[in-house]
């Protein structure tokens, strides 16, 4: 088959074809130092002006609509759909052939994570830019190859005999054979054997990920030395002799029982690391004494209070100080890239990786290098004045991703100061035991401070100090079970009991005070909320009050005042914890907010001893109570937009508000149609983007019951009772009785000040419940801009399919079969993906029609193919009475529907048909007998 393919692929024409001659010759000496803005451009005129290949941008870092990626980490990945011929016909990327770019790319988290190792060495980075070629169907080994060499050897002028070259060796057990091809190739151009060596699949055959386009690869390695024979270092770890550019040959697709199919096209994928042919070109052994780098550490050095960068690692770099110059310089590099992209810090998936990567690179530089607050995000202008010029987004969001930096920077710094001073104060306590750090403690600076734990292993590393793993598996073992059984429902254990209640007021405890829950306000575009401090009126330990609780008991606490919202009219309770005046380092998570009696407690588990009297301070976990204040309003928005859409007679039959998603019931007699669904969501989306005022006010409950369009639920409301309006202050809806055509709510929960925060709602999911009560699911947010992305990306799937199942009809069964696999993979796909609802429906009613046309053709192909096999048994047995025999065939339909024919030829005949499947090693069996 490769010898065909080879011949098949046109000759390598003009200068190339004198690269065999001139590559054999002996080089000497280094190649020439160039800028790195001119590798790069060199690298992409040598494909774009000699030889045809089209420019095309970097992708966002952020993957678009791939729930398989964190980020972006190969070139490649914006051209998946091209490799695996699922690209939407209609688009430009249906027409590419040749195709040259520099892509960004982010390694932190997933399979290909490099973030513990950067720091460490002068090679790796959790950013890079990967140069590449590709050929789609166009192409393949020879000219690939060819082309590779002379850029490396004539172009940027790098001496051959500093290059060694490897190839896939073959691998028996996986069914694959040698890449001679390629060692031929390379041959050709001049390589000699000596330099030319094989590797195996962990080398020399590369995957994206568990699953995905992959194939056998050619790597070329530079030696740092020269003048000796260094094929024993390749792919030997050794800093002196490193991989420049590996070049793919993407043949398979990796499914996900790990068996290999081909791809419908087989392609080129190049990818050479930038940073590290900067450092070959510039004749560097660490990337960062690029140009690429030293701008950053120049820069960084003016702000920190130590020397400056020396190159050093391993035990030569006394105190961390370069390797935290290096983990600083990456790091600042990922940020900028990745924000200007639109991926911030946050909670969960990419954003949680990018929080770490912030998070290492505030404490080294803080910490190591001793730089004032603000330095890290005073390196983004360096950032963009190195790399803006081909990433123009960084110069015009470097004001942005500055300030998102401080935010989270100094969030991080006040935790870091009392997590440090955490560890130091437990490490010097008397009863300490030496050498193993108490799992509760890392466990609390993880849970409530957001510490990662690789952190406090860091930290406490610089002691000689371990955390108790086994304890902290089973702390957090403990908390799942907990949360878990907090999200299902489960009764709080120390819920007051109404002997407990009577008893408070019977001493005269005086109701909880939690009007702080509501002043918060707005200042240039952000919430601020106020500060608490408050009394321990009483606590419970799950069976009576007492008057104290030690370490490690979980209590209820009742305050005189809090901040923190209870779990009341759908909306999660806060989350956040306590510290106590004079132990201020020490913290008390809390748990769970409920309501009982007027009585706010917080469920905590004590983290030190804590008694009635004591003084505490209240700190609100602010991220997550945005979360729930946008949820929140726009549940309100969607409760407008369903009446306005359907009617008046839409009524709420609950709802459920927490930091990540909302859930709306309501009535209506059935499910809404797509373009209902499509209406509601323009009308959502008019108020958030109108970006409206959003009021509320204390009212009389008569009085609030009088104001004309007044949304409320089958429930008991206090008197007074809190309006929220979205729109149109309260006191102009009790003066004007008429309908003013806005949201207006009798609510108890907390809201935004403004709707644009919301910034988009999306619809994922809408089903009927029970007969005539529908059920809503919606995200907003960053959650809704991936839930439309992934629509997008859906759509082009199935118009690809589409066009495929609707062109010439497949002429194999085999065929036949794969596509309607295809399709209802397709089908899982779009039914359990997060997409906007009206989306979904479309989709799943185009592939009904695909997957009824596709079974109708494997239908048809399997009775034909019945037919041929009954006529040639018929031949070979007759129509004598007993007929038992076999077919070669896996389809038990195919037997069956053989059976059928044979039998309907021959009425009188018992009949009974074996046929081996071999790909489960099963025999089929199918049998009749005549009618009597």
């Amino acid at each position: 088959m490769f010898r065909l393919l080879r011949r098949r692929l046109r000759p390598l024409g003009g200068p190339q074809s004198r690269l065999s001659a001139r590559s054999a010759r002996s080089f000497s000496g280094s190649p020439p130092e160039l800028p790195a803005a001119r590798v790069r451009s060199a690298f992409l005129d040598f494909f774009r002006q000699k030889h045809g290949h089209l420019l095309v941008p970097s992708s966002p870092v952020r993957p678009r609509g791939d729930p398989s990626l964190l980020f972006v980490n190969a070139g490649m990945n914006q051209f998946k759909p091209v490799f695996l011929g699922t690209v939407d016909p209609r688009s430009e990327m249906a027409s590419y052939r040749r195709v040259v770019n520099s892509q960004k790319c982010v390694r932190a988290g997933g399979k290909h994570n490099d973030l513990e190792d950067v720091g460490r060495d002068g090679s790796h980075h959790t950013f890079f830019e990967m140069l590449g070629n590709w050929s789609f169907g166009d192409y393949f080994k020879e000219e690939a190859c060819g082309m590779a060499w002379s850029l490396l050897t004539e172009h940027y002028g790098i001496p051959a005999n500093r290059l060694y070259v490897s190839y896939f060796a073959g691998d028996a057990a996986a069914g694959l054979p040698a890449d001679e091809e390629t060692r031929h190739i390379w041959l050709d151009i001049g390589v000699p054997p000596g330099r030319l060596l094989p590797f195996g699949l962990k080398e020399n055959f590369w995957e994206m990920g568990d699953s995905g386009p992959c194939g056998p690869c050619t790597e070329i390695h530079y030696d740092h030395v020269g003048g000796r024979d260094a094929a024993a270092l390749v792919n030997a770890d050794s800093p002196d002799v490193v991989e420049i550019w590996n070049l793919v040959f993407m043949q398979y697709n990796r499914e996900g029982d790990r068996g290999l199919r081909l791809l419908p096209h087989f392609s080129v994928d190049t990818g050479m690391g930038l940073e590290r042919l900067v450092s070959v070109l510039q004749g560097k052994r660490s990337n960062y004494d690029t140009d690429l780098f030293a701008p950053l550490l120049h820069a960084l050095h003016q702000r920190s209070r130590v020397g400056p960068y020396g190159g050093r690692t391993g035990a030569a770099d006394e105190g961390k100080v370069d390797t935290a110059y290096r983990v600083v310089a990456d790091h600042v590099r990922t940020l900028s890239v990745c924000i200007a992209d639109g991926v911030h810090p946050g909670m969960s998936g990419a954003e949680l990786v990018l929080r770490r990567i912030l998070r290492r690179a505030v404490r080294f530089c803080v910490e190591v290098l001793r730089a004032p607050q603000g330095a890290l995000a005073g390196l983004v202008p360096t950032v963009a004045h190195i790399l803006g010029d081909v990433y123009p987004e960084l110069r015009r969001e470097a004001d942005r991703i500055m300030d998102v930096i401080n935010e989270n920077e100094a969030h991080f710094l006040s935790s870091l100061q009392q997590g440090s001073r955490l560890i130091h104060r437990t490490l010097d306590r008397k009863d300490y035991k030496h050498g193993v750090f108490p799992a509760s403690v890392a466990w609390s600076l993880h849970r409530d401070l957001g510490f990662p734990l690789d952190l406090v292993d860091l930290m406490l590393e610089e002691r000689g100090v371990q955390v108790d793993r086994q304890e902290l598996d089973r702390l957090m073992a403990e908390n799942h079970k907990v949360m878990s059984d907090l999200q299902s429902g489960a009764q709080s254990q120390v819920m007051l009991d109404v002997l407990s209640l009577a008893e408070l007021q019977r001493l005269g405890v005086p109701h909880t005070d939690d009007s702080l829950k509501y002043q918060y306000r707005l200042e240039q575009d952000r919430y601020v909320f106020p500060a608490c401090r408050a009394t321990v009126l009483a606590l419970y330990d799950g069976q009576t009050l007492v008057s104290e609780v030690t370490e490690g008991q979980r209590c209820g606490v009742i305050l005189d005042q809090t901040c923190f919202y209870s779990e009341q009219g759908g909306q999660s309770h806060d989350q956040g914890y306590f510290t106590r005046d004079g132990l201020q380092d020490v913290l008390y998570p809390v748990e769970a907010v409920v309501l009982a009696g007027g009585y706010v407690v917080h469920q905590v588990t004590a983290a030190d001893s804590l008694k009635t009297g004591d003084q505490l301070q209240l700190h609100l976990d602010q991220v997550h109570r945005l979360s729930c204040m946008v949820k929140h309003t726009a549940t309100h928005i969607l409760n407008f937009a369903l009446r306005e859409v359907l009617g008046r007679s839409v009524q709420q039959r609950g709802s459920h508000v927490s930091a990540d998603r909302l859930r709306f019931d309501f009535s209506v007699k059935g499910s809404l149609s797509v373009p209902q669904l499509q209406q509601v969501d323009r009308c959502v989306n008019d108020i958030i983007s109108a970006n409206q005022i959003v009021y509320s006010q204390e009212l009389p409950l008569q009085a609030a019951r009088c104001i004309a369009g007044l949304r409320t639920v089958d429930e008991v409301y206090p008197d007074p009772v809190r309006v929220v309006s979205v729109g149109l202050p309260v006191s102009e809806l009790l003066d004007d009785q008429t309908d003013g055509q806005t949201s207006v709510e009798l609510c108890c929960g907390t809201h935004l000040l403004q709707t644009g925060a919301v910034q988009d709602l999306v619809i994922v999911s809408e089903r009927q419940m029970v007969k005539g009560i529908s059920r809503i699911v919606a995200v907003t947010g960053r959650e809704a801009t991936q839930a439309r992305e992934a629509g997008h990306v859906l759509a082009q799937d199935v118009d690809s399919l589409s066009a495929r199942l609707t062109g010439s009809a497949p002429s194999s069964l085999d065929s036949a079969q794969r596509l309607a696999k295809e399709v209802g993979v397709l089908s899982d796909a779009v039914d359990n993906t997060p997409v906007p609802q009206w989306q979904r429906r479309e989709l799943q009613s185009q592939l009904r029609a695909l997957q009824r046309t596709s079974n109708t053709t494997v239908r048809k192909l399997e009775t034909r193919e019945a037919a041929a096999l009954a006529q040639a048994l018929l031949e070979k047995n007759g129509r004598r009475d007993l007929q038992v025999d076999s077919v070669e065939t896996d389809s038990l339909s195919i037997v069956m529907k053989t059976v059928n024919q044979l039998s309907a030829a021959a009425p009188h005949s018992h009949v009974m048909l074996l046929a081996h499947q071999r790909h489960s090693g099963k025999v089929l069996c199918a049998c009749q007998v005549p009618k009597v």
